[in-house]
């Protein structure tokens, strides 16, 4: 489905998204996709703080709500956005599902693999869909990719690298607060893992990690991760947020390479450009620029009109947990030096 496609058919009612918080993204990225999509009617919004929920709403036009719950309990709502601090997503995401919504989550979805299998099962038996808002896998970028994997455009695949990092937050922003679930790894360190579940399959492994805890820090700045396949592909992962801006990932075979930068958020009107390099020759494809979060939202109206839950992409989701818990556990809890307290 092309990027101008509509989200639904003439005669299909709109699904009717409510947002559960205020958060940088939501303002940035979600609200206007959502006000923009044809498949989407956007009708409330909540925060805690009545006013910053009313300032927003006028915005858009729609109800502005005094608090999460409530959102929950108002008429007219088929489902809801969560851009709630990691920490919160549990509660939240498992409320909405008992009160009956479909829900977009951000990523992770927890912190936690069994909570995150918990709410799975809970989406799955009441035929309702959960989904990570993991918006790069929706650019095409990443299809093309696969494609020239399988057609052996750089023979056998022996490695995977990739990185992601971005410049230090400001203080007082949730990523220095270990109490909301900041840090880098669930924040920055999601996409490369992600990209190698992508690339490299369920049954890919970390053998090694570390995770780094700048001056003062309360939570950890950056990272690496090595990860393997069962059949000896191997990964090394790096992130960050205390780093020059950098996304970019590279696909290393037997008989070349294929490098993707940027990689895991594109503007809408940015022209992707794929370099692959074989055994005689160097390329460049270009491809048609392509707005990541309208895709997701596209992906999220059909699962939800579809009636399923998406059995292969909650398995997604899981597995995702349980390496990002297993980088933590393998890198252990070792902060050097004294720590701060968190930002107020």
């Amino acid at each position: 489905m092309s990027a101008t496609q509509p989200l639904a058919g003439p005669r299909e009612a709109p699904v009717r998204i409510a947002v559960m918080g205020t958060a940088d993204i939501a303002r940035r990225r979600m609200l206007p996709a959502m006000a923009a999509a044809p498949g989407t009617a956007l009708v409330a919004v909540a925060s805690r703080d009545r006013d910053r929920a009313a300032a927003l709403a006028r915005d858009y036009g729609c109800a502005a709500v005094e608090g999460y719950q409530e959102l929950l309990e108002r008429p007219g709502v088929d489902a809801v956005y969560v851009p709630l601090p990691v920490a919160l997503h549990a509660e939240w995401v498992e409320r909405a599902l008992l009160a009956g919504k479909h829900v977009l989550a951000e990523k992770p979805l927890t912190a936690d693999p069994a909570r995150t299998s918990a709410l799975l099962t809970l989406a799955r038996e009441r035929g309702l869909v959960l989904m990570e808002n993991v918006m790069f896998l929706h650019h095409p970028q990443h299809a093309v990719v696969r494609e020239l994997l399988g057609s052996g455009a750089i023979g056998e695949l022996r490695s995977f690298s990739a990185a992601f990092a971005v410049p230090p937050p400001p203080p007082g922003n949730i990523r220095h607060r270990p109490d909301l679930g900041g840090g880098a790894l669930l924040d920055i360190g999601y996409y490369p893992v992600r990209a190698a579940l992508h690339f490299l399959g369920a049954e890919v492994e970390v053998v090694g990690a570390c995770l780094e805890y700048g001056p003062g820090s309360a939570v950890d700045t950056s990272g690496a991760v090595l990860v393997r396949t069962p059949a000896g592909v191997t990964g090394h992962l790096t992130f960050g947020m205390a780093h020059a801006y950098r996304s970019a990932y590279e696909l290393w075979g037997s008989e070349g390479t294929i490098r993707v930068e940027p990689a895991f958020t594109p503007p809408a009107d940015h022209q992707p450009v794929l370099r692959v390099t074989g055994p005689a020759e160097r390329r460049e494809l270009r491809l048609s620029p392509h707005d990541q979060v309208a895709g997701t939202l596209r992906a999220f109206v059909r699962a939800v009109r579809s009636g399923t839950g998406g059995a292969p992409r909650g398995a997604r989701s899981l597995r995702q947990a349980e390496l990002l818990d297993a980088v933590r556990r393998t890198a252990g809890a070792r902060r050097p030096g004294p720590v701060a307290a968190p930002p107020p």
